[in-house]
């Protein structure tokens, strides 16, 4: 089993993609576009987004994404399945 050693700690948007800082001092940034929860969303939802150790969740958009899906370039374009 691997952790996940480096944390989020600044996301926010800006010109049609999230931008994400790291502890570490990691920056990198993924486009909103494709993904069909935030993608065409006003810039102030957008902005609410809430960290954890894990990912990102923005709670007025119920969506949810993961640092390791996102550095493995799954940053939600693909449509959300029923379990």
């Amino acid at each position: 089993m691997s952790t996940l050693v480096d944390t989020p700690v600044l996301a926010r948007y800006d010109d049609g993609r999230i931008h994400v800082t790291m502890e570490s001092g990691l920056e990198f940034s993924f486009p909103v576009g494709g993904n069909p929860r935030l993608e065409g969303k006003p810039a102030a939802q957008l902005n609410r987004v809430e960290l954890s150790p894990f990912g990102l969740h923005w709670p007025d958009l119920d969506e949810d994404l993961s640092i390791r899906g996102i550095l493995a370039g799954d940053y939600g374009q693909r449509p959300h399945r029923a379990a």
